[in-house]
């Protein structure tokens, strides 16, 4: 059932799937889109990318997902040719339709930010398509990579 129908049936007053704790199925809470920043590592420095305001953007994209999604970052993601290196994972709605961790890679345009959380807001990998030019940025790593994504 997606969130639209959900929504639906909640202003309706029928019971849905998700009860009111937030739960679905009976199997905890649902889990949002999850986008993954590296920094610390060659993503986010200077050193590499020199005039880009890598703690403003990562700012401005916690801002700009807001409660749709959560944004945290982590030290490497082991892809440092790609850098500055963004993962968006699927909302257990979009997992359930399918969706898998889509890897960015060369986020470093504001727009691309901006692309970024419109995607989340409007659900995410397996939910919905990626704006813009996301798809162009989309980068495949090895599953041993993949696999090695925190949490």
């Amino acid at each position: 059932m997606s969130r639209r129908e959900r929504d639906r049936i909640g202003k309706q007053g029928g019971a849905g799937k998700q009860g009111s704790a937030g739960r679905q199925g009976g199997r905890g809470p649902a889990a949002p889109v999850t986008v993954t920043v590296c920094r610390g590592c060659c993503c986010g420095t200077q050193e590499k990318h020199p005039g880009v305001d890598h703690a403003g953007q990562y700012e401005r994209l916690r801002a700009a997902v807001g409660d749709a999604g959560r944004v945290r970052a982590v030290k490497c993601l082991d892809t440092c040719a790609h850098s500055n290196v963004v993962v968006v994972g699927p909302s257990s709605e979009g997992r359930a339709a399918g969706g898998r961790p889509v890897w960015l890679g060369w986020v470093l345009a504001d727009d691309m930010i901006e692309e970024i959380a419109t995607w989340v807001h409007s659900g995410g990998p397996g939910v919905a398509e990626p704006p813009g030019l996301l798809d162009l940025q989309q980068i495949s790593v090895s599953r041993r990579v993949g696999e090695g994504l925190p949490g």
